[in-house]
C-alpha cells in the first residue's frame, strides 16, 4: 500500500490544474510624455529623491522623522500588514495535511435484555490526518489572493509614508509663511503706530491737522485687526502639525527666517511609464486586481469535485491499564469525492459575483493610472505657473517700495496729503503678504510634484535610519513669540 499510495498522491497533486484567468496587467495607452513638461521626458525624476535629499531643512527633517515614528495612522497601516502577512499563512496552511489527535474516556451502561444492565469503561488515544487535494487549484487561488492583498496592504503602508512626509512639509511650509506674515504685520504695526505718535505730537503742536491724525489712527486698528487671526492661524497651524507627529498640542520648532525663493528648483518628472511602477496608490490598485481576478479562480473551482483523504490511527481499550497493549491498535484510511449537482444556481451567482468584482477591480486600477498621469500634468503646470506669479509678486513688492518711498517724499514736501501716503503703505503690505504666499505656493508645488510622483516611499526603514534623531523638544529661541 505504501508502494502505490506515495505516487498515486503525487499524481494527483502534479495532474491538478488551475482554473480561472491568471493576472495580467490591463493595457492602456501610455503617454510618451507628461503634458506641461517642457522638452522630452528623461529617466530621471524629482521623486527619485529621498525625502531628506529633497527637504534640506533640519528641522523639517526632524519633524518628518519624529512623524514617521509616531504617526497613528501609519501605526494602523502596519498593523494591517502584520495582518494581512498573518492570513496570508493561514491560507498556505490549506494546501499541507491537517494532522490531529484525540483522547477520551467515556462510561455506559447498556440495557441488554436477560442480561440485566451492564456498565463499562472505554478509553481511547487517536491520531487523524486529513489532506484535500488542490485538483482544480481552489487553495492555490485562495493563496494567491491573500498574497496579492498583503502586497497591497504594503502599498497602502508606503502611501501612507508618502503622504505622511509631504503632508508635514506642506504644513511646515505653510507655517513658515505665516510667521513670515506676522512679521509684517508686526513691522507694519511698529511704522503705523510711530506715524501716529508723529502725528499726535504735531497735532499739540499746531502742525498737522485732525483728519490725518484720524486717518493714521485707523490705518493702525486696521492692521491691529489682522494681527489676532494671524495668530490664530499660527496656533492651528502648529496643532495640524502636532496630529501629524502623533503629539499634543503644541508649539513647532522652526527657523525664524523667510522661505527662501528657489528660483532654480530643478523638477525632472521622469518617464510616465514609471508612475505604473512607483506610485503606491496605482501599485495597490493593481493588486487588488489580481486578488480579484484570482477569487474568479476560486469561485470557478467550486463547480467541480473535490478529493479530500482521510486517515487515523488509534488505540482502544475497556481499561486503562490496557491501553497500550499491542492489541489494542486500530486504524483507517478512506478517500472521498464530493460534487455539486443542484445549488439553486448559488455556486453559478458566485461565479458570476467574482467576475462582477474582477470588472471593478479593473476599472478601479485604469482610474488609478489616469488620475496618476493627470495629477502629474497639472502639479507640474502648476509648478511653473506659480513660479510665474511669485516672480511677478517680487518685481510688484519692488515697485511698491519705490512707491512708497515717492509717497513719503511727496507728502513731506508738501506736493500731496498724506492719504497717498496710507495708500502706498495699504498697498505694499498686501503686496508683501502676496508675495510670502507667492513663495509657498510654488514651494509647495515641488512638494506636491514629489507626491504625485510617488517619492520616497521605497525604503522607509532608510528614511529613519538617514534622519536626523528625534528631539521633541521645542527651543524658545527658534519659535517666534507673537507679541
Amino acid at each position: 500500500m505504501k508502494k502505490t499510495l506515495g505516487p498515486l498522491l503525487a499524481a494527483l497533486v502534479l495532474a491538478g490544474c488551475t482554473v480561472g484567468p491568471d493576472h495580467k496587467r490591463p493595457e492602456m495607452a501610455v503617454p510618451t510624455n507628461h503634458r506641461g513638461l517642457p522638452g522630452a521626458a528623461s529617466p530621471e525624476s524629482l521623486a527619485d529623491l529621498a525625502w531628506w535629499q529633497l527637504f534640506n531643512d533640519p528641522d523639517l527633517q526632524q519633524l518628518v522623522t519624529e512623524a514617521l515614528q509616531n504617526n497613528r495612522n501609519l501605526a494602523v497601516a502596519a498593523a494591517r500588514v502584520a495582518e494581512s502577512r498573518a492570513l496570508y499563512g493561514v491560507s498556505r496552511g490549506d494546501l499541507w495535511p491537517q494532522i490531529g489527535y484525540g483522547a477520551g474516556a467515556q462510561r455506559e451502561k447498556a440495557q441488554v435484555a436477560g442480561s440485566g444492565s451492564p456498565t463499562f469503561n472505554s478509553y481511547g488515544l487517536s491520531g487523524s490526518v486529513a489532506w484535500e487535494i488542490d485538483l482544480w487549484g481552489k487553495i492555490r487561488r485562495s493563496n494567491e489572493t491573500a498574497l496579492a492583498q498583503l502586497l497591497a496592504s504594503e502599498d497602502n503602508r508606503r502611501g501612507v509614508v508618502l503622504s505622511l512626509v509631504t503632508d508635514v512639509a506642506i504644513a511646515y511650509l505653510e507655517l513658515r509663511e505665516l510667521d513670515q506674515e506676522l512679521e509684517i504685520v508686526q513691522r507694519t504695526i511698529g511704522t503705523r503706530r510711530s506715524t501716529l505718535d508723529l502725528f499726535n505730537k504735531r497735532l499739540l503742536g499746531g502742525v498737522s491737522n485732525k483728519l490725518e491724525t484720524m486717518q493714521a489712527e485707523a490705518a493702525l486698528a486696521q492692521t491691529d485687526a489682522v494681527l489676532p487671526s494671524t495668530k490664530l492661524s499660527i496656533f492651528q497651524k502648529e496643532n495640524q502639525i502636532s496630529l501629524l507627529l502623533g503629539r499634543p498640542p503644541g508649539p513647532v520648532r522652526r527657523v525664524n527666517l523667510p522661505l527662501d525663493p528657489a528660483r532654480d528648483i530643478l523638477v525632472p518628472a521622469g518617464l510616465p511609464s514609471a508612475l505604473l511602477e512607483r506610485r503606491p496608490d496605482v501599485r495597490q490598485s493593481e493588486q487588488l486586481l489580481h486578488a480579484a481576478c484570482a477569487q474568479v479562480g476560486v469561485a470557478e473551482a467550486n463547480f467541480f469535485p473535490q478529493l479530500s483523504l482521510t486517515g487515523g490511527v488509534g488505540v482502544g481499550s475497556a481499561e486503562l491499564s490496557d491501553l497500550l497493549q499491542s492489541g489494542s491498535f486500530l486504524w483507517n484510511l478512506g478517500a472521498s469525492l464530493t460534487g455539486p449537482i443542484f445549488q439553486g444556481g448559488k455556486i453559478k451567482r458566485s461565479f458570476e459575483a467574482a467576475q462582477a468584482r474582477l470588472d471593478q477591480a479593473r476599472a478601479t486600477y485604469e482610474q488609478a493610472v489616469l488620475t496618476a498621469f493627470g495629477e502629474v500634468s497639472s502639479s507640474l503646470e502648476a509648478h511653473v505657473r506659480f513660479a510665474e506669479v511669485s516672480a511677478a509678486q517680487d518685481r510688484n513688492v519692488v515697485a511698491l517700495r519705490e512707491a512708497e518711498r515717492f509717497a513719503l517724499l511727496r507728502y513731506e514736501g508738501g506736493v500731496s496729503n498724506y492719504l497717498d501716503v496710507l495708500d502706498a503703505q495699504r498697498q505694499l503690505f498686501s503686496g508683501e503678504v502676496s508675495y510670502a504666499q507667492a513663495i509657498r505656493d510654488r514651494l509647495r508645488s515641488v512638494v506636491q510634484l514629489y507626491r504625485v510622483l510617488g517619492g520616497g516611499w521605497s525604503s522607509p526603514e532608510m528614511m529613519a535610519e538617514a534622519a536626523p534623531p528625534v528631539t521633541p523638544a521645542v527651543s524658545p529661541a527658534t519659535v517666534p513669540k507673537p507679541n
